[in-house]
């Protein structure tokens, strides 16, 4: 399988999603990479259901 596939197989659930999903899925991965450089990411599961009662609403 070549790597362009592998790829496109990665990220089908996120390109099949709806557009709510997806939402949730992006600002979930930008606060991850925000908090990646902690040591100790504090508060991460707080601010992801903060970002799923947001997008819901």
């Amino acid at each position: 399988m070549s790597e362009e596939a592998n790829i496109t197989k990665v990220q089908e659930p996120i390109t099949s999603a709806s557009p709510e999903i997806r939402t949730i899925i992006e600002r979930v991965l930008q606060l991850e990479k925000d908090k990646i450089y902690l040591k100790v990411p504090r508060n991460i599961n707080e601010d992801i259901i903060k970002i799923i009662k947001e997008v819901i609403q």
